[in-house]
């Protein structure tokens, strides 16, 4: 059993019988009345983030995680197929759990957390940028560039995202998984 005093960022908890990360904690000492911890805890479970108020001192519930690596092989009908890279043993994974499936491509390498004492896989998370080709976009009008001007563009894994209008049809580009936004043209 941990305290508050071993709160830090990306340490995971059960709390109310669930999951949470840490996302964000702060220590507060107000000049009347005990201290407390205000903390930002994200569901493993859904992703939601709640706040929540610690008393100082309070008894929390660390959990062990572990993260892997796997590379996405292939979806079927019973959900997205994923393989370890280093002992080749394969694992299926339903869509919720997959944090921005619309960008997975096959042969992507992602990480995956799992639960250390139950083997349980909890999530999957997906490099913070992909390179991905352009497969369909309109033409960008000339002398139209006045203003950061977007346009829509469909890439290579079926997701639509925001892109200058200077970005054609076979370029490729970078994309931001967490914001789901352009970054810049791939070199």
């Amino acid at each position: 059993m941990a305290t508050t005093a071993d709160i830090k960022n990306g340490l995971t908890i059960e709390f109310n019988g669930k999951l949470y990360q840490i996302v964000y904690f702060q220590h507060v000492k107000p000049g009347k009345g005990p201290a407390f911890v205000r903390t930002k805890l994200k569901s493993l479970d859904n992703g939601r983030v709640i706040d929540n108020t610690f008393t100082a001192g309070a008894k929390i519930n660390p959990v062990r995680i572990e993260r892997r690596p796997y590379q996405y092989l292939y979806k079927d009908d019973m959900g997205y197929i994923f393989m370890h890279l280093e002992t080749y043993e394969q694992i299926t994974m339903i869509e919720s759990l997959i944090e921005g499936v619309e960008f997975l491509k096959e042969g992507q390498e992602v990480e995956i957390v799992f639960h250390a004492e139950l083997e349980t896989a909890l999530s999957c998370e997906l490099p913070p940028f992909i390179v991905a080709e352009v497969t369909y976009t309109e033409p960008g009008l000339k002398g139209d560039t006045s203003t950061n001007a977007l346009k829509p563009a469909t890439i290579e894994t079926g997701s639509s995202i925001m892109v200058p209008l200077f970005i054609e049809i076979g370029e490729k580009i970078k994309v931001d998984t967490r914001t789901k936004e352009y970054v810049e043209r791939a070199k």
